[in-house]
């Protein structure tokens, strides 16, 4: 199901425009992947990728610390127990799980929820316009009823 090595000049935001109207964004305390220190990062949800960055004033220059494809994504769900930390998230691959913490209960749940939606519409490779209206039978665009 993959799609192959990527190419030395790989582009990890894949023409996403993270700098415009994200879907979410905000401060996320993330746990490194190797040395399991914690680190405050401005997170952007758009499209099917969770970006993230040192500072939140993201322009079309910004360069991402790391992008999660969010249809590689299993689950997301509250982790509280499992760090002893409040307002803890954890987004599970197949290769690995990632914690957060929010600054809320409101934001965690709210992070969680955007993350979960995002799963869902990205985790079928499915576009707009291969979205079928089922009762006329006919494929769906954005801004036909």
């Amino acid at each position: 199901m993959g799609t192959g090595a990527p190419s030395a000049q790989a582009d990890p935001t894949d023409g996403v425009d993270f700098w415009r109207a994200p879907e979410r964004g905000g401060w996320l305390d993330k746990q490194g992947e190797y040395i399991k220190t914690w680190r405050r990062r401005w997170f952007v949800l758009k499209q099917g990728k969770l970006f993230w960055f040192k500072d939140s004033t993201i322009t079309r220059a910004s360069v991402p610390r790391g992008v999660i494809l969010v249809a590689t994504c299993l689950t997301v769900k509250g982790a509280e127990d499992v760090l002893n930390r409040k307002f803890a998230f954890e987004l599970s691959t197949p290769r690995e799980t990632m914690y957060f913490v929010a600054d809320s209960e409101k934001e965690k749940e709210e992070w969680i929820n955007s993350i979960g939606r995002s799963i869902v519409q990205h985790s079928r490779s499915v576009t707009d316009d291969e979205i079928v209206d089922y009762d006329s039978g006919q494929p769906t665009t954005g801004d036909r009823s």
